[in-house]
């Protein structure tokens, strides 16, 4: 047997705060932190090729948060949001039309008055320039794969990834060994189902005492349309068709600046039927009448999926911990009604950073900042969910056509500041929810056309998708058997279908006979959404980061 090979020491840097993940939250931290206190160092690290390559989102912006932190943003020339939201249309479809629900029934808080149409991206982008301008250092293109303890189990900052490593655990030729960037406290901005944020949580027992954290799948499209057809500000919602009345979901279509629209659809992970696919429901959405209209002579441009929290309130782990907090989405501070969370990621890690700040004046290092968990809930993040907060679980427990009119009389109910409903539980987590295929009836989906609906790998080439191919597989099984044993016969494997870019395929020796099944990862596809790491029913999938830079290169999603 050889000898392992003994790894070369990793280079090391000290700052008074690292944050993980250069999206908004923890861009709004870094900049937040720099303006209450300028001498302290800050380090931003980013798995994307450069910042805003992997953030996805649909995106009518609440600017509660940009207001907040750069009061003049409207006033630069390069702002990245130009199209004001100017109008507000909300449908229930059914398979050949769909009913428009007046605007006057809807909830104050469900108006996007005063909200922009754009790209979550570009807003990143741009902060990213304000941190830099502000001294903050951002690494780009570097994964942050490993938490660093110190002697007494508190947090030190973290480690990026090797580079150059082969399928097989070899070092290549170009072997560069991961940094350390370590600090006085670390804030873990990585989104929803961050992989270091899923190990710190179980680690410091962070769920303890709160709900399971709930999710859906979002996929986007941007299409370029018939300039005829285009109504800039436009914002439209709607629910009911494809999806049963037992799945939530829905879609959204956003008319953005110069002919083009963003347009998606979102699953909730807790469905049933383990035929059912995210991705062919969402080009099945497409062939709606209402909406085949709106794309017919249109061109497809870019393509993404990305996973979103969708617990809310009851759901929020403890935020802080020794040495550390979360801010943004790995916090699952979206409102789910709203299909908002970037207002309340920029002002969570706007409201860590103060905090953060505090301690820093203080002389203070690796403990646990409690006064940034105590003031949350109080904070208008908090209040933002708080009146929101059933409805999740009225949608889950009662179904579209019941769940959704009573989430929103509960909604109309706690802008007066009471509930009929308490404060409901979300029950099981997603993952727990799929029946065994012999207990529904499988969906069959059309065929693509080429048109308005596509294939998952046309799709993923759009999404500018890339990784180094002889690096280890980044999607890791616990038990390999499992795949093939279990979830083939239970569920169908699911894999195939819950994912949105054909990374997983079971394979068989005898396609006609179906005999001598494999599971097939095909990892180069990954998009990074982490809906298998939050579906598989097993719970056997774990996502760790690639190599640095790889995956999606959004260029304005």
């Amino acid at each position: 047997m050889n000898d392992p090979v003994e790894l070369p020491e990793r280079e090391g840097m000290d700052y008074d705060v690292v944050i993980v993940g250069g999206g908004p939250a923890g861009m709004a931290a870094a900049i937040r932190l720099k303006q209450v206190a300028p001498d302290a160092t800050v380090v931003v690290v980013e798995k994307g090729s450069e910042a805003g390559a992997h953030i996805l989102s649909g995106a009518v912006i609440d600017p509660i948060g940009l207001d907040r932190l750069l009061p003049d943003w409207r006033d630069d020339s390069d702002r990245p949001l130009k199209t004001p939201v100017t109008a507000d249309k909300f449908y229930m479809l059914h398979a050949n039309g769909g009913i428009r629900l007046p605007n006057v029934l809807m909830p104050p808080l469900m108006s996007n008055h005063g909200n922009f149409v754009g790209s979550l991206a570009n807003v990143v982008r741009y902060l990213a320039q304000k941190a830099e301008a502000l001294g903050v250092e951002i690494y780009p293109g570097f994964a942050a794969s490993e938490v660093l303890y110190d002697e007494t189990g508190a947090v030190r900052g973290i480690a990026t990834g090797d580079m150059g490593v082969s399928k097989t655990g070899e070092m290549k030729g170009a072997f560069t060994r991961g940094m350390e960037l370590r600090g006085r406290y670390t804030l873990f901005a990585e989104g929803a189902r961050g992989s270091l944020t899923k190990q710190l949580v179980a680690k410091f027992a962070l769920d303890a005492g709160r709900d399971p954290q709930k999710y859906g799948i979002g996929l986007k499209e941007i299409w370029q349309i018939d300039p005829a057809k285009h109504v800039p500000g436009l914002v439209q919602h709607s629910f009911g068709w494809p999806l049963d009345n037992s799945t939530g979901g829905g879609s959204f279509l956003y008319h953005m600046e110069d002919n083009q629209i963003s347009i998606g659809f979102v699953v909730h992970l807790n469905y049933e039927n383990p035929t059912l696919s995210p991705f062919d429901e969402f080009q099945r959405f497409k062939t709606h009448p209402m909406i085949a209209e709106l794309l017919e002579g249109g061109k497809r441009i870019a393509y993404g999926a990305r996973a979103i929290t969708e617990g809310g309130w009851q759901s929020v782990p403890q935020l802080a911990f020794p040495g550390g907090a979360l801010v943004g989405c790995a916090a699952g501070f979206v409102n789910v009604p709203r299909i908002k969370g970037s207002h309340n990621a920029v002002l969570s890690g706007m409201l860590a950073a103060e905090h953060v700040a505090q301690a820093l004046v203080a002389d203070r290092s690796h403990d646990e900042l409690a006064s940034y968990e105590a003031a949350w809930r109080a904070s208008d993040i908090g209040k933002d969910l708080w009146k929101v907060r059933n409805a999740k679980p009225l949608w889950s427990k009662l179904g579209t056509m019941l769940g959704i009119p009573l989430g929103g009389l509960d909604m109309w109910t706690n802008t007066l500041g009471f509930s009929l409903f308490g404060t409901m539980k979300h029950g099981k987590p997603d993952y727990a929810s799929l029946k065994k295929l012999s207990e529904v009836k499988p969906i069959v989906y059309p065929r693509p056309d080429g048109k308005l609906t596509f294939d998952r790998l046309s799709s993923v080439f759009l999404s500018n998708t890339n990784h180094e191919e002889d690096q280890p597989v980044h999607l890791i099984l616990c038990d390999p058997s499992i795949p093939i044993a279990k979830n083939l016969p239970d569920y169908g494997e699911p894999a195939r279908l819950y994912c949105p870019a054909g990374v997983y395929e079971v394979v068989y020796g005898d396609e006609a006979a179906k005999t001598d099944p494999r599971f097939v990862i095909n990892a180069q596809n990954c998009v990074h959404c982490k809906t298998c790491d939050i579906k598989d029913p097993a719970q056997n999938i774990t996502w760790v980061p690639p190599e640095g830079s790889g995956g999606p290169n959004y260029p304005n999603m």
